[in-house]
């Protein structure tokens, strides 16, 4: 593979960590799930991946791009990711994972699929970010699978030849993420979040507490 090659596969890694980087740039705190607009990562979409906490070291999908899907020959939505991962490697997972939920990590992990009869080489790049729930607790996850190689049969799984976890928030100044105003489209829908409904019934007025009576007699 060219570095042009890699570069182009590994942009999706890099265009959500900026745009994740950005949101925390805001507050100086894990991004809430419900700030993920996908117009932001639209060109990584393909590859992107929102999870949930289930347990403390697993987590479930919750929706997946396009690729996951192509690498497991089926829908992953509703899966847990430990199902990408050959058993040998779920350990490691759940380790990396149980660190994202509890402490905010970033995880980055070099990962390979398994061979066989109609599996050729395979490998890839995984990137795991924390998020958190609009109760504010860290048990949501936004993450990027990239892969290099023929898919070929299915399922694919993967084991992990290296794995770094970091603080979640590093100490270089990330630019702050746009703000996007333009009407989302339905193809994007997926990773949004329902609006909030609008109450607009008035008020009703509230009788003071204390009452000054005044008597001249």
């Amino acid at each position: 593979m060219t570095d042009r090659e890699k570069q182009k596969r590994m942009a999706p890694l890099r265009l959500l960590e900026s745009y994740w980087q950005g949101l925390s740039g805001q507050n100086g705190e894990v991004p809430l799930r419900s700030q993920i607009d996908p117009r932001g990562i639209e060109s990584a979409l393909e590859f992107a991946f929102l999870g949930e906490r289930i347990a403390p070291s697993l987590a479930k999908l919750r929706v997946a791009g396009t690729h996951l899907n192509d690498l497991m020959g089926m829908e992953t939505g509703g899966m847990p990711l430990s199902a990408l991962f050959t058993p040998e490697a779920r350990d490691r997972l759940g380790d990396a994972l149980s660190r994202v939920f509890s402490e905010g990590a970033v995880v980055r992990m070099d990962i390979a699929a398994e061979e066989g009869f109609g599996k050729s080489a395979l490998e890839g790049h995984l990137l795991i970010l924390p998020l958190r729930s609009d109760m504010g607790d860290m048990t949501r996850l936004i993450g990027v699978l990239v892969t290099t190689g023929r898919i070929g049969r299915t399922p694919r799984r993967f084991t992990i030849t290296s794995c770094e976890v970091e603080p979640a928030l590093s100490a270089r100044a990330p630019e702050a993420a746009p703000v996007l105003t333009a009407p989302l489209p339905k193809r994007l829908s997926e990773l949004s979040e329902p609006d909030a409904a609008f109450d607009h019934q008035p008020r009703k007025a509230r009788h003071p507490h204390l009452r000054l009576i005044v008597s001249n007699d």
